[in-house]
């Protein structure tokens, strides 16, 4: 990496952190009535069993956590520190204690290869400053044969709204998201493969992906 890119990278993470910090105080109540149709679905699309380790990337206040069945572990990382202590608040309410939460770079995910079962990114990918680096971070700790769901808007193949999103796009970033992020960004990512797309959230402007880590099968729940 340039020394040029490597200091727009780190611009652009330091403005994510304060743009959420900020947004931490109103997320819930401006954002889960547009944006909690598609993170509800998201999680409803794991197929969690019993003993599952989940990761969640970008929990953020918390909002999906109500939402994992009993008798999985969840783990949920964001960058912002405001966020999670929201997370957490909302974790302690819910008395669960197979959450955990830790305040984390998506683009250096300090887990082990192949940790998790499945592994899901809501409005994730259109916010941090590398999507391609946290798509391999993801594949990485997703066990062979684990789920991935992501949801994301992505660049339209509308080129009318495709102009209008990729001129919007400077603005959007002040408010901690791009507009012009494309899909490939996701379904191109090595050793994970499509599954199944749809369409969520108001308008159906927003895409939900369920994709599969390939790789060997995977090992069998009593031998992990």
């Amino acid at each position: 990496m340039s020394r040029q890119t490597a200091e727009r990278v780190a611009t652009d993470l330091r403005r994510t952190e304060r743009v959420y910090s900020v947004l931490a105080r109103v997320y819930d109540g401006f954002f889960d009535w547009a944006l909690g149709p598609g993170r509800r679905r998201a999680v409803s699309r794991l197929p969690i069993a019993p003993g599952d380790r989940v990761l969640e990337i970008g929990v953020g206040t918390g909002l999906s956590l109500p939402e994992y069945p009993p008798d999985c572990d969840i783990t949920g990382i964001d960058i912002s520190e405001a966020m999670l202590e929201q997370a957490t608040a909302r974790a302690e309410s819910m008395d669960r204690s197979d959450i955990s939460l830790r305040e984390m770079d998506a683009r250096e995910l300090r887990f082990r290869d192949s940790t998790f079962d499945h592994v899901v990114a809501p409005y994730v990918i259109s916010v941090v400053p590398e999507p391609e680096r946290v798509m391999e971070q993801i594949r990485r700790v997703c066990k062979p044969g684990g789920t991935v769901v992501v949801v994301n808007h992505f660049e339209s193949s509308n080129a009318i709204l495709r102009f209008f999103e990729r001129a919007l796009t400077p603005l959007s970033q002040w408010i901690g998201f791009r507009l012009d992020v494309r899909q490939e960004v996701v379904t191109r990512t090595p050793g994970l493969e499509i599954v199944d797309v749809e369409t969520v959230n108001l308008f159906g402007l927003w895409h939900l992906l369920v994709l599969r880590r390939t790789g060997p099968a995977a090992v069998e729940k009593g031998r992990r």
